[in-house]
């Protein structure tokens, strides 16, 4: 296993763990990163409220953070002695929230939150119309490999 999961926050009944674990898996497959170590932790809104605004001084609620930890000269072999190359941060309480709103599971819209999380440490990236575009793509793509029902209320431009 290549994704490493962890509860940083109460963790919602019925959620299933190791299907979120295998949709980072696949994200980083899709990205042509299969392999990598990552460490996916679900966290408070406050928790990643606090990490948006300590990284990247934006001090106001986000759903998801990427961090790359990996050197330009390290090697991809998922050795876990060597620690995670990335990790992701995942707001549970943001996930609920949307989930509510679009109606969907909150099992899925974690699986989301891991999936874009695992796609931007594959390069992907979601600032400018193109990028936003090929990130929702590969979004759908992982998503509709691993079942998950589609939530068609979310069009490419949706941020």
């Amino acid at each position: 296993m290549t994704i490493r999961l962890a509860w940083d926050t109460e963790t919602p009944p019925g959620i299933d763990g190791e299907a979120l674990a295998a949709a980072g898996e696949a994200a980083l497959a899709h990205g042509g990163s299969a392999g990598r170590l990552v460490d996916v932790v679900l966290v408070s809104d406050a928790t990643l409220t606090e990490l948006h605004s300590r990284f990247l001084g934006d001090d106001t609620p986000t759903d998801v953070m990427a961090f790359d930890l990996q050197d330009e000269s390290d090697e991809v072999d998922g050795d876990e002695d060597d620690g995670p190359s990335a990790e992701v941060y995942v707001s549970v309480g943001c996930a609920r929230r949307v989930a509510l709103e679009r109606g969907v599971t909150l099992q899925r819209e974690l699986a989301l939150y891991v999936v874009h999380g695992c796609l931007h440490l594959c390069g992907f990236d979601d600032h400018e119309d193109d990028e936003r575009a090929r990130m929702r793509a590969a979004e759908v793509a992982v998503l509709d490999a691993l079942g998950y029902p589609r939530d068609e209320r979310v069009h490419e431009s949706d941020a």
